[in-house]
């Protein structure tokens, strides 16, 4: 991998799913499984630090990496929000009117929510199971619907409890036998 990105570029995708773990690689193999958006646009998108939102198979160099995680996840900082709102105006415009767009990042804290809620309002919705899961438990879920082939409840992230009780701890993913 360390090749790759030095010389044509590593799928932001895989470089995520490397750097983060479980919880990348969870919202990466859910978004894939059940984005219903039509052919010829970007069903899943990633957030990144001061790139804006960027489709997950995009090769990444290193220099872009450096490039795209450089600022601060934070509401207040132009470089992130900047990119951000440019972005997400854009995938406004470009979706239908009835188009519900799945924040899979956590809506506890502002830096994610607040700068999609200006963008997309009733539109921007968070699965309920989410609410209060830490990463790890969400990408555990994440793999574990996909393996099932079943979606999470959706809501309204403008009305969803920010916090809440810690759920149950999730049951043993299921392993593939190996023949």
């Amino acid at each position: 991998m360390a090749l790759r990105l030095h010389q044509k570029g590593v799928p932001l995708g895989e470089l995520f799913s490397f750097m983060s773990g479980l919880y990348f690689r969870g919202k990466l193999a859910y978004a894939r499984a059940f984005a219903n958006a039509p052919a010829d646009s970007n069903g899943v998108l990633v957030i990144t630090a001061s790139g804006g939102l960027v489709p997950p198979d995009t090769p990444i160099t290193l220099d872009r990496l450096r490039e795209i995680s450089s600022g601060n996840v934070d509401p207040a900082d132009a470089q992130y929000r900047a990119p951000l709102d440019r972005d997400a105006r854009a995938l406004s415009e470009e979706a239908r009117a009835d188009c519900e767009i799945v924040l899979l990042g956590s809506i506890a804290t502002p830096k994610y929510v607040d700068p999609l809620l200006d963008v997309f309002g009733v539109r921007l919705l968070c699965p309920s199971e989410f609410i209060g899961r830490g990463d790890m438990s969400r990408g555990g879920l994440l793999l574990r619907c996909v393996q099932s082939g079943e979606q999470l409840t959706y809501i309204g992230v403008r009305e969803a409890a920010r916090h809440g009780r810690k759920p149950p701890k999730l049951a043993p993913l299921l392993r593939k036998a190996h023949s």
